[in-house]
């Protein structure tokens, strides 16, 4: 078993289905000079721009400047640090990702960009993953930031709309990546993600979630206002970004909760950044998002944001139970409190066996012992509900409520006993127990954009182009001297005007010959 292949073992089922073997063999010479080059260049810059961490940790984390890194390599030494890394396909849900981290597993996208967007590419790729977030986690306090950033995210709700923003992301930086796409398609693809952006209601607690990571581990800065160094990945990872960053032109602000408050655009280079004083800082930010949570909160104030969301989300009673659905309504009185979960429902007791329920649930909770039996009365504002109790159960429910009415139309019996809610996350409590049990519930499939793109990149390379890329390729990686192979490889690269990238790689290998 490969050191990749034993890290995605110890995955539970339902985030091994969003992991994709790595084929090394896919990537073209071409690519592997997409690497190189933004890697010498940012290697160059960074020395004196970045934390002085990262260059350290591209060595430590199995990252070479020449070659698109293996994760096997890589898992070898994220494992020192008590990390691991898997491949995944391009975009993947925030719960995915986040879920990933709080397990300290890096997802890294496998493919890289195109040697069009050398400068700076929406889509994930594995020089943004690998080379971006990797190395600055040798740094244990940032790896523990990040992985509290995943167990955060995690469990933040999001609201129905997030899902379609993220897939209109997706779409678009697919789109852009497809050296076939025209015009009209990337227009398009831009119009969709800026119709689902408008189509938000609120702005969730996922969307905060990922506005914090973005603003510390994807384009955070840290020391003083006036001389900062870079941390976040999408600015170590991005030539572009990492020259731009420190410049006049780039508004530094002292991260605080407002942070959260801050849109931001993945199509292009950040007008503003926000500034930690360090690592520590960060904590202290993290600690106050955490407090405005539903899964710190729980009581009214998680049911109201639940029900706001249109999502599935899970109840964590007393107990060690476990209750997950859509909330679509729910009615608090000082008598006690009545939550409608419309479609599948999944109760978890931790003493007990799962129970599953395929209907509606209607769950009702007090602060004190109830009955045995007898007849139940609760004033809900103006409305009325009762029922007749009975080891556990109503029976004859009457209500004026209208939700309420339709559960007593499907003959819904209640589940009842003293509860204490004690928060409200997002998602389902077991999301492998949920997608087994509620199979086309998750609305994410992997299709075959990314690989599409892949094969647009290959066919778009000429051969003869290519094997000019091979054979200046394994001259660097040998590092052979060879002046007649070199001459010939120019002569023929001379067939190539337009291929810059060759260009500058054949120039930049003939200067540091003339340096030795």
């Amino acid at each position: 078993m490969t050191p990749t292949d034993k890290a995605i073992s110890q995955l539970p089922a339902h985030l091994r289905a969003y992991v994709v073997k790595q084929n090394y063999d896919q990537y073209t010479p071409r690519d592997h000079a997409v690497w190189r080059h933004i890697l010498t260049r940012l290697q160059k810059h960074l020395k004196r721009s970045a934390h002085p961490d990262y260059i350290e940790g591209l060595s430590r984390t199995g990252i070479s400047i020449n070659r698109i890194p293996s994760l096997d390599e890589m898992n070898l030494c994220l494992a020192d640090i008590g990390w691991t890394a898997v491949a995944v396909r391009g975009f993947i849900p925030p719960s995915v990702f986040t879920e990933l981290q709080s397990r300290k597993v890096l997802a890294i996208a496998e493919d890289i960009r195109d040697h069009r967007h050398i400068g700076y590419t929406p889509a994930p790729d594995i020089i943004h993953e690998s080379a971006g977030h990797s190395p600055i986690l040798i740094n244990p306090k940032y790896a523990s930031y990040v992985q509290k950033c995943g167990s955060l995210g995690f469990k933040a709700i999001a609201s129905k709309e997030d899902f379609a923003v993220f897939e209109a992301i997706r779409n678009l930086s697919i789109v852009k990546e497809n050296p076939n796409s025209t015009e009209y398609e990337i227009t398009e693809a831009q119009e969709r993600l800026a119709s689902a952006s408008k189509s938000h209601r609120y702005v969730s607690e996922n969307t905060k979630a990922s506005r914090l990571y973005w603003w510390t581990a994807e384009y955070g800065l840290v020391g003083s206002l006036s001389d900062p160094k870079l941390f976040g990945a999408g600015l170590l990872s991005s030539i572009q970004e990492a020259e731009h960053a420190l410049t006049d032109s780039v508004l530094k602000i002292p991260l605080g909760l407002d942070c959260i408050e801050k849109a931001y655009d993945i199509t292009t280079m950040q007008p503003q950044l926000f500034v930690a004083r360090d690592f520590d800082h960060l904590f202290e930010v993290l600690s106050e998002f955490e407090s405005t949570l539903s899964s710190t909160h729980g009581g009214l104030h998680g049911l109201a944001e639940a029900k706001r969301a249109e999502t599935v989300v899970h109840l964590a009673l007393d107990g060690d139970r476990y209750l997950s659905g859509r909330i679509v309504d729910f009615v608090n009185s000082h008598t006690g409190t009545l939550v409608y979960i419309e479609g599948p429902s999944l109760l978890e007791d931790n003493s007990k066996e799962y129970q599953f329920n395929l209907g509606p649930i209607l769950l009702l909770w007090h602060q004190s012992p109830l009955p045995s039996q007898g007849l139940m009365n609760l004033g809900l504002g103006q409305y009325q509900f009762e029922g007749y109790l009975e080891k556990g159960g109503l029976s004859d429910i009457k209500t004026d409520h209208p939700m309420l009415q339709n559960i007593a139309r499907l003959g819904v019996s209640p589940l009842i006993s003293t509860l204490t809610l004690n928060s409200v996350g997002g998602g389902s409590a077991n999301p492998t127990l949920w997608e087994k049990l509620v199979p086309g519930n998750n609305s994410f499939i992997y299709e075959d954009g990314e690989l599409k793109v892949r094969e647009a990149k290959i066919k778009d390379l000429d051969p003869q182009l290519s094997r000019i890329y091979s054979d200046l390729n394994q001259i660097i990686l040998n590092g052979t001297i060879d002046r007649q192979k070199l001459d010939s490889l120019v002569k023929d690269a001379s067939n190539f005007p337009s291929e810059w990238l060759l260009h500058s790689e054949i120039n930049n290998y003939m200067s540091t010959l003339e340096i030795v």
